[in-house]
C-alpha cells in the first residue's frame, strides 16, 4: 500500500481531551450536590445569564415576534425535510409477531422513550439547524416529552431564531441554558421536574464530555467531538468546490478536522493552494476558526488506488464524507465507515447540516466505525415479548433444564421443571443432572 501525506495533523481531537474532563468532573459534581443552585451560578459565571431559565408561552412569544416572515419560512421548510425523513425512519421500524419451530409466540414492540433532552449550542453561530435536528426528529419519534436547551446568544436569551426552531419542531420545554449545566439540567431534570431519557445535540468538548460523563444514567446520541469532513475526491474532481467544501467545515471551530483522500497528485497540490486562500477570504470569525483548524487538524493523503483510498477512508471513519469521483456507485458499496455520505460534487455537507432531511448530529473521533448518527432510533426501545402455549413447554424446558445445570445453575432449572410437573404430570423427562455444590 502506497500512502503519502502531503500534509499531516499537528493535533489530534484527543489533544485536549484530560483538561476537558476534569473541568467537566468538577462541574457535574457540584452540580448534584447543590442542583439548581449551583446551575444558577454557572448561567452567570460562563454566560453571564441571570434571567429566568424556562421560557414561558409570553416570553417565546415576544422573543420570536420580530423573526422575519422569510426567516419563518425557511426555518419551516428545513423542519418539514428533517421530519418526514425522520417520519420514513420510523415506518422503517416495526412491531411483529412470529411463531417458532418450537411453537413459542415471540414478538418485538418498538416504543418511544418517555423524555429527551434537545441541545443546541450558542457562542460563535446561531446554530439554528440544531434545535430543529433534536426536537424534530424526537417529535418523529413520538417522544411525549421534549425538553430544549441553548445558551444566551449575546448576553441576551436564546438567540430568537434558534427559539423559534425548538418552538416550531415542537418542543415541551425551553430553557436558556448552555454548556456542562444544560446537559446536567436536562439528565437530572432540573428546572423541569422531568429528567430526561436520552440526551441529544452537538456541543463543544465540553459538553461532549459531560455527555461521555453521564451516558450510563442517559443514553445519548453519540460520542462527539470537534465537526470533522473528509473529501474522497479523482482526477476528475473540480479542485474549487473541494477546496471549498473544506473550508466550510473547518470554519465549525478551532479543532475541526479537515480532510482530503484523493488519488491524484494535481488535484491535491491545487486544493493545497487554494484552502489557504478561501480562508483568508472568510469574515474574521470565520476565518480564525478554520485558519487554526486547518493549520492544527487538517491533513492531504494520496493513495495510489481507489481501493487504498478506502482503506484510509474506513480508518478516519469521519462525521462526514463527500465522494467527488466517477462511478459513485461503486464508492457508495465500498465504503462502510462515515456518519454520512455524501456523493456527487452536486451534494454538499452544508445540504445536509442545514435542510436537506438526514440529521446532521453524527459520530465523530473514529465512533462511526461502530456508531451511526442521530435518528429516530435514538429515541425508540427495541422491546421483545414471548408467550408460551402448553403444548410447547416440553421440548423448551427440557433443554432450559439441562442448560442450566450444565451451567451450574439448579434455581434456572427448577423453574422449567416445577411446570413440567403442573402441566404434564406422570409424564418422564431428560432434565439433567441436579446441581449439588
Amino acid at each position: 500500500m502506497s500512502v503519502t501525506w502531503l500534509k499531516k495533523a499537528t493535533k489530534s481531537p484527543e489533544s485536549n481531551t484530560p483538561e476537558a474532563r476534569q473541568v467537566v468532573e468538577e462541574m457535574l459534581a457540584t452540580i448534584k450536590s447543590q442542583g439548581e443552585e449551583a446551575v444558577r451560578q454557572y448561567a452567570r459565571k460562563l454566560d453571564n445569564w441571570k434571567g429566568d431559565i424556562i421560557l414561558t408561552p409570553e416570553q417565546i412569544a415576544m422573543q420570536v415576534r420580530d423573526v422575519p416572515a422569510e426567516v419563518r419560512k425557511d426555518i419551516d421548510y428545513a423542519i418539514e425535510q428533517v421530519y418526514t425523513f425522520a417520519c420514513a425512519q420510523r415506518e422503517s421500524i416495526k412491531d411483529f409477531e412470529v411463531t417458532l419451530p418450537s411453537g413459542l409466540v415471540a414478538g418485538q414492540k418498538v416504543l418511544p422513550v418517555t423524555s429527551v433532552g434537545c441541545y443546541a449550542p450558542a457562542g460563535r453561530y446561531a446554530h439554528i439547524a440544531s434545535a430543529y435536528m433534536g426536537v424534530a426528529t424526537a417529535k418523529a419519534a413520538g417522544v411525549k416529552n421534549i425538553i430544549a436547551c441553548s445558551g444566551p446568544y449575546l448576553s441576551q436569551s436564546i438567540h430568537p431564531c434558534v427559539l423559534y426552531a425548538f418552538h416550531r419542531a415542537g418542543a415541551d420545554t425551553i430553557m436558556t441554558l448552555g454548556g456542562v449545566q444544560a446537559i446536567a439540567s436536562m439528565a437530572w431534570g432540573l428546572f423541569s421536574g422531568k429528567a430526561a431519557d436520552v440526551v441529544v445535540g452537538p456541543g463543544n468538548k465540553f459538553v461532549a464530555e459531560a455527555k461521555r460523563t453521564l451516558f450510563g444514567q442517559v443514553g445519548i446520541d453519540v460520542f462527539a467531538g470537534p465537526s470533522e469532513v473528509a473529501v474522497i475526491a479523482d482526477e476528475s474532481a473540480d479542485a474549487d468546490i473541494v477546496a471549498s467544501d473544506l473550508v466550510g467545515q473547518a470554519e465549525h471551530g478551532h479543532e475541526s478536522p479537515a480532510w482530503l483522500f484523493t488519488t491524484s497528485r494535481e488535484l491535491a497540490d491545487a486544493v493545497m493552494l487554494k484552502v489557504p486562500r478561501l480562508i483568508a477570504e472568510l469574515p474574521p470569525v470565520a476565518r480564525d476558526a478554520a485558519s487554526c483548524a486547518w493549520r492544527d487538524y487538517g491533513e492531504v493523503i494520496v493513495c495510489d488506488s481507489r481501493e487504498e483510498v478506502v482503506e484510509v477512508s474506513d480508518r478516519y471513519a469521519s462525521e462526514h464524507l463527500e465522494v467527488h469521483t466517477r462511478d459513485l456507485n461503486w464508492w457508495r458499496d465500498a465504503l462502510s465507515c462515515y456518519g454520512s455520505l455524501f456523493l456527487g460534487e452536486e451534494t454538499t455537507v452544508a445540504f445536509g447540516d442545514k435542510c436537506s432531511g438526514p440529521n446532521h448530529v453524527l459520530p465523530t473521533k473514529g465512533a462511526a466505525r461502530y456508531s451511526g448518527g442521530l435518528s429516530v432510533h435514538k429515541f425508540l426501545k427495541t422491546l421483545t415479548w414471548q408467550q408460551m402455549p402448553r403444548d410447547a413447554i416440553p421440548q423448551i424446558a427440557e433443554t432450559t433444564a439441562r442448560i442450566s445445570r450444565m451451567e451450574g445453575m439448579e434455581a434456572h432449572a427448577r423453574t422449567a421443571e416445577v411446570r413440567l410437573a403442573k402441566y404434564f404430570a406422570g409424564q418422564s423427562f431428560q432434565l439433567g443432572s441436579p446441581v449439588t455444590r
